[in-house]
């Protein structure tokens, strides 16, 4: 006998279920981060191993290597990074005391055209600053231990990419034996598709991320900006974070082109360069080459990065968006689910996949006119 509930009561099981499904995501955190991120990468570098296996490598000496691999670029990023901050370091005394001359200069200029303004000094934006950390130790001592728990999870996540490379095939079967015979189409089609998706996404934002940390490199050494590579790749990688990202990464070589340089030609120019190029980002960069499949319209990219942040933090203001795109097409391919995909996915884009689809018909149609 079917039970039919009232549309109230079925609104309130859907409420509930998001609210257990998001405390669930909140309290699980340190297992499912380093899992997703750790299948994203798998499903990254499973065409190397693949190939290895072709070549007649064993599946484990294949997996080793591609790990091996892996780890040494990453590796190199991190030594790179490492030794950009170590030299920007060295520049942080030289910043306080510009910092110091800029603030003089300002109240200089509160004194002469506005009585009775009060002067800013570096003590008060020091003490402040000692106060601040006083009454949130509880907080930066959270800080310190997730740290550590983040390292901890580096160590780990090594030991699941290489698992979840050597068990794909066993969890792809396991996927098409938890389905009826009659969805086993369907799950080999989103298996497939999901597979895509990431890879386009990872590979696509490596490249455009590599495009805008040389052409950021370009611009601030023609400014004549020191640590251009560390801000140019800083203000790059940002780049993983729509929105936000960009405007959060031109601020460090801004600020310290206002510090370092006596005129305001240079952070505005440092400002003006970085939006020239954020724009051919967006219009050109990531759409011909992360291209459609993991496109979001900006309402649904700008609610998954507050739900990211708000459950995950930085990680899921990173890991929502292709997170977002992976549901879009379960979506797409599941029936009456549709509507909801439409909703993820990027207007301009279905308009012109729709485009196509009309010219490729009219085509096929002016063909059919002229056979015999």
């Amino acid at each position: 006998m079917e039970i039919k509930l009232p549309a109230y009561a079925k609104l309130v099981i859907i409420l509930l279920g998001l609210v257990l499904t998001v405390f669930v995501m909140i309290e699980a955190k340190p297992v499912l981060v380093p899992l997703l991120i750790s299948g994203f990468l798998a499903v990254l570098i499973s065409p190397v191993t693949a190939w290895l296996e072709q070549k007649g490598v064993p599946p484990f000496l294949s997996v080793v290597i591609s790990v091996i691999a892996l780890l040494a670029l990453l590796g190199g990023l991190m030594y790179f990074f490492y030794n950009q901050i170590l030299g920007f370091a060295r520049d942080l005394t030289a910043l306080e005391h510009r910092a110091a001359e800029i603030i003089a200069s300002v109240n200089e200029f509160l004194e002469t055209h506005i009585e009775g303004a009060v002067p800013i000094s570096m003590e008060s934006i020091q003490n402040a600053i000692f106060i601040y950390i006083s009454e949130n130790t509880a907080a930066l001592t959270q800080g310190v231990i997730a740290t550590a728990t983040s390292l901890t999870m580096i160590f780990i996540m090594p030991v699941y990419v290489a698992l979840f490379l050597y068990f794909r095939q066993f969890l792809t079967r396991f996927l098409l034996m938890a389905f009826a015979d009659e969805h086993k189409k369907t799950v080999q089609r989103v298996t497939y598709r999901v597979k895509g998706v990431v890879k386009n996404y990872i590979t696509g934002m490596a490249v455009v991320i590599l495009i805008l940390a040389v052409l950021n490199s370009i611009a601030l050494l023609s400014f004549g900006i020191r640590h251009a590579l560390l801000f140019a790749s800083f203000a790059a990688l940002l780049n993983v974070i729509p929105f936000l990202g960009p405007f959060i990464g031109a601020i460090l070589p801004i600020t310290f082109a206002l510090l370092t340089k006596d005129s305001l030609f240079y952070p505005i120019g440092v400002f003006l360069s970085f939006y020239v190029i954020q724009v051919a980002e967006s219009n050109f960069f990531t759409p011909k080459i992360v291209g459609g499949k993991v496109s979001m319209n900006p309402l649904m990219t700008i609610i998954a990065l507050f739900i990211g942040n708000f459950i995950w933090g930085l990680a899921g203001m990173i890991l929502f968006i292709p997170g977002m795109a992976v549901l879009k097409v379960i979506f797409d391919e599941v029936e009456g689910m549709q509507a909801w995909g439409f909703l993820l996915g990027d207007t301009q884009a279905d308009t012109l996949k729709k485009d196509q689809v009309d010219v490729g018909e009219k085509i096929r149609r002016i063909r059919g006119r002229f056979r015999l």
